[in-house]
This record gives C-alpha cells, structure tokens and sequence, in this order.
C-alpha cells in the first residue's frame, strides 16, 4: 500500500511539474523585479489634491488609448491587479459605478467628519511579515500602518451570569494566556486549539495551488482527495468550526469565545469551516494595525502606480454590460453616461465587482447559460448584510477616554442559535434581540486624526442584518425612502446606541449626531448584491475543496478574468490574494514566486550590508 502511494505520490509531481511549466511559461515582464520600496511621503490632506486621485469622472475624453485591460469595480482586488499589470507596461482603465474609487476602502464625510467603510483593522502589518511585504511592493512603500495597543480585541458576553469580558491580546504568548487566565480549567483544550490553528493556517498555500492549477487537474486532485490526504488545511475545510470546537472537548463558554471573532467573515460556527477561521485567527495573533490617514490612503497610493503606466482610475463610471465578440470572447465593456451607452473595447476584461453582479447582470443574456457560469453561481450564495451606525462625537480621544480596542458584544453562548431565531424574526421586531454587535473608534486608532479633526471623534457600529427586512423599499430613491423605511432604520440605530452608551456610560451627552446605513446603502454606494459586504458566503458550500477549486480567476468566458472577495476570501488581504491570483493567470507568471524570490533577494542585501 505504501509503495502505492509513494508512486501515486511521484507520478503527481511529475504531472504537476509539467502542468507548472504549462501554466507559467509566458514572456510577460516580471512586476516584481526590483525593489520600489520608498520612505512614504508626508501625509496629503489637501482636498482638490485628493480629489485629482480619488475623484477623476469618467467622460470619453479621459480613457486612455491603446487600453490592454479595463477592471470593473474600483476595489482594492481591482485595483491592486491593475497596479501589478501596470508595473509590467500595461495600460489599464478601472472603472468605479461610484463618485470615488476604493471600494470597501473609500472614506465619505458625514457632518465635517470622516467614517470608514469597510476597514477597521488590518493583521500582519508589522515590518518582515509577507503580506506586508506585498502591499508594500505595490504601493511603493507609501502606506504607513499604525500598531494598535493590546488587547486589540475584547469580547464581551452579557448572559444570565452577568457580563464578562475576554481580551485578545497580540502574540502567540500573551493571547494563549488571556485565555488561559479566563478558563483555567481548559488549558489542555486552548493547546489543543492553539496548535490545530498553526498547523491549519499554514498550509493555507495549498488553496493558491487549487486556484493555479488547470481547472480539471485541480477537480481531479479534490475529486478523489489526493490534496486533502497531505494538507490539513483541505481537510478542515472540510469540517465546520462549530464541529472542531466540539472535539476539543471545550464548554459552550469557551467555545464562544473561541469562535468570537467569526463576525469578520460573517458565517456562525456551525455553517463555516474551521479553515476559514484558523486563517482568521492566525492573522491576527501578531496585532492589529490601521492605516495612518485613515483608509482611503490605501486607494490614494495605489491608483498612481496604474495612472504612470498610461492607465487611469475613472468614477460615476457604471458598467452597463460586458461585450463578447462573435467567437464569445470578451472584448471590452458598455458604460453608461447620462442617458447614452459608451462602448471602451479592449482584449482583456477584469471583473472585481463579485461572482452575482459579473455573471447575473453584466453578462450578455446568452453567456449566464454557459454551463460553467451557471455551475459557479450553483455554489454560492449572497453573504452577510450589515447595518451600520455612524456616530459623530465631541471631544478628542483623551477627552473622551476613548479605546483603540475593538469590542464584540454577545448577548448569547449559543451564536448558531441566536442568530438562527434573529433572522426569522420580522424586520420591526428584529432590533429588540440582536444577537451582537460591533464596536470600533477609527479616530482612536489613527494617530493623524487629532491634526485633521480636532476636538472631534468617530464611532462605528456593525450590526448583522436581513437583506429580507429592507428589500421592500429597494427600488425607491436613495435618500428618498419612506417614513416606514426610516422608521425600522431608526429601531435598529435605538438599540445599537443603547447597547453603546451602556458599555461606555461616560459617552452619554457627548454624542453629536448618529447616522444609520442599511443594506439597501450598502447596495447603492457599493454595488454589493443584498448588501452582502463580504460577497459571497463563506460557508461550508463555497469554501469546500471542490467549490475553492472551481472558482478562480479564469471564468468560463475567455479573456474575462476575476479578482477580489470572491476569489479567495473576504477582507483587504483577501482581496489582495484574488488579484495576485488573477494578474499571474493573465500574464501566465508565479507571482508568489518572483515575490518570494524578490524578498530572498533583499534578505541577503540586507545581510550583506
């Protein structure tokens, strides 16, 4: 039997081997041959300066000629794969359906003050790591992140038993210990579940070579489970979180605890695979950060690398269709300006506005019956919807005592449960029993926002929603809603602020505004199909070897490729990875390897000097 599998074993790499050499044996110029690391620049505050970079409309006279690429959706997956195609020469045009270009990145003003969208914190930041050695290459060294003090999480569990606090703290050390000082009782389970987290989390490179490898290769392989038997992270994406937790053994407490930080992918434990959150976890276990100047920085100093090479970041630029030439290939986009349909015809197409709005809305009619569109719609679904609160404070950070720690509040051990009973709810008794809540002060954690803002602070709730509770009112008017619509917003921003208020008492009179977005703002600002902020769910459907081997960044249709959320996993390292998979598959190169080889590079530098 061993013998059989030591030939199964060598006759897969001879193939993979040759696949490899298939796959990656393209010309294209190599985007990550030289460090362009730089010290970042002073901060840019100047409105019209930003504005030039963020804000450029579209008209006819401002796309390039001569395009290579055009990406749909302004995103950090479609940007940063228009700035690694730029770095090789080519001339790419995004286009964003929005007054402004990032995504889940952009920032917008809401009574002189600044709010988030999308980014609260980001993990692995800290100087050597390797996603930070990427964006860096991207960017040119320009982003600037800030460490956030620990604990940088804590969970707060009301329950019959009063309530108690759980901090996070960063490092493998002192976050095992937090935990074994709340559960001292449990220490074996927290081992337990510490060591299965690393050994998950780091074979996480088995699902980038699911996405690379030849679609039937990689359904081969997940078919008969020949990755699964040598990677654990395969095989937890296998089980559910809720199903590991469990086989620790560990109490329901403990549990809860364990899976505290689930809200970040959007999927309970017992409906999302224990991959996923081992991921998550490990991402964090070194910290925090936040960007200094606040988010928008992320798009401000990626859109330059895309404007030199020729390209250029276009908004209030919606993509009506995507074209296909009679062979069925795609051959560029329709946009839509005013009343008139602008066609910009180009040989490559990037689509990094999600799996739904790609293949429901922007396909031709007769493209959505190809059977391998039809087949990637078939695993998936629409994921999490958020209501956020946007509160407006008076007073700084110090005034105000305010934390850099992020808080997930729980009213309820049982998460599955509790949401299970919150959604089935109707939408006007829903806000009387959310089942959590998140807390976070973006002004606390970026240390420019006291020069930018002063004597001013910022609050932001998230709160999962139903789509279902507000889809009535879809096709009304942005801003324009009816009373009834306004009024079950308005349940929702009550009993967030009241939950605020209560865990810090001291905030009471300073609040100066408070503002509510629902999905159906969600949906408006950022094309987000139900007001799913995370795209498609991250369940155990979407994130089983055979569905993560399916969907890639090559589509059905030829010269239409995909980046961003849903290509991997949600959040901006997510994203990241979708467009580092969708600019190899382009430029038929490894762009894991040539940055590995680029970091290599720069060790022995560094060590030689």
């Amino acid at each position: 039997m061993w013998v059989s599998l030591l030939l199964l074993a060598a006759l897969l790499l001879v193939i993979l081997g040759k696949v490899y050499k298939g796959l990656f044996s393209g010309s294209s110029p190599n985007p990550f041959l030289e460090d362009v690391k730089r010290p970042p620049a002073p901060l840019v505050t100047d409105k019209e300066a930003r504005k030039k970079v963020l804000k450029q409309a579209f008209s006819v006279s401002q796309v390039p000629k001569k395009l290579d690429v055009v990406v749909i959706g302004s995103g950090f997956g479609g940007l940063a794969a228009a700035a690694i195609l730029a770095k090789t020469g080519k001339r790419v045009l995004v286009l964003e359906q929005h007054t402004k270009a990032g995504g889940c990145c952009h920032t917008f003003g809401k009574n002189g003050l600044e709010f988030d969208t999308g980014i609260h914190y980001i993990g692995r930041m800290q100087e050597g790591s390797f996603d930070r050695f990427i964006l860096d290459q991207i960017t040119e060294g320009q982003l600037d992140w800030a460490a956030l003090p620990s604990p940088f999480d804590i969970m707060v569990l009301e329950g019959p038993d009063g309530r108690k606090e759980f901090p996070m703290y960063a490092g493998m050390k002192a976050y095992i210990q937090g935990l074994k000082d709340k559960f001292p009782q449990e220490e074996a389970a927290i081992d337990k579940y510490m060591k299965l987290v690393k050994v998950v989390s780091r074979e996480a490179f088995y699902v980038i070579l699911l996405k690379i490898l030849p679609l039937p290769v990689a359904q081969l392989l997940t078919k008969y489970g020949l990755l699964t038997r040598f990677s654990p992270f395969l095989r937890a994406s296998t089980q559910s979180l809720a199903e590991v937790l469990q086989q620790l053994p560990a109490s329901p407490e403990l549990q809860a605890v364990l899976s505290y930080i689930f809200p970040t992918y959007g999927v309970t434990p017992s409906h999302t695979t224990f991959a996923m959150h081992a991921l998550l976890v490990n991402y964090y276990l070194e910290g925090a950060f936040y960007p200094r100047g606040g988010s928008s920085e992320i798009a401000f100093h990626t859109i330059p690398v895309i404007q030199r090479a020729g390209g250029a970041v276009l908004t209030r630029a919606p993509v009506h269709s995507i074209l296909l030439d009679s062979a069925g290939k795609a051959c560029g986009v329709t946009v839509k300006k005013g009343e008139d349909l602008v066609n910009i015809y180009c040989p490559i197409v990037i689509s990094s506005v999600g799996l739904f709005n790609t293949y429901e809305h922007l396909l031709p009619e007769q493209a959505r019956c190809l059977p391998g569109v039809k087949r990637q719609l078939g695993m998936v679904r629409p994921g999490l919807s958020i209501f956020t609160v946007f509160i407006c404070l008076r007073g700084t950070k110090k005034d105000l005592e305010l934390p850099t720690t992020n808080y997930y509040i729980y009213f309820d051990k049982d998460m599955d449960k509790a949401m299970e009973h919150y959604v089935s709810l109707p939408g006007d008794k829903a806000a009387a029993h959310m089942p959590l809540l998140f807390i976070s002060f973006s002004s606390a954690k970026d240390p420019t926002w006291e020069d930018r803002y002063p004597d001013r602070s910022t609050a932001v709730i998230l709160i999962p929603t139903s789509y279902e509770w507000f889809k009535e009112w879809r096709d009304e008017p942005q801003g324009k809603r009816s009373s009834a619509y306004e009024t079950l917003k308005s349940s929702f921003v009550e009993a967030a602020v009241s939950v605020f208020l209560k865990q810090f008492p001291h905030l009471e009179g300073k609040v100066d505004s408070v503002t509510g977005g629902s999905p159906l703002s969600t949906q408006f600002y950022l094309a987000a199909p139900q007001g799913a902020c995370y795209g498609a769910d991250h369940d155990l459907g979407r994130l089983h070897p055979g569905a993560m081997a399916s969907i890639r960044a090559q589509s059905p249709i030829p010269n239409l490729y995909l980046t961003g959320q849903d290509i991997l996993t949600c959040g901006l390292i997510g994203a990241l990875q979708g467009a580092l998979l969708c600019s190899s598959a382009i430029l038929k190169r490894n762009l894991y390897l040539d940055l590995w080889k680029l970091g290599s590079r720069i060790q022995a530098q560094k060590k030689n000097n």
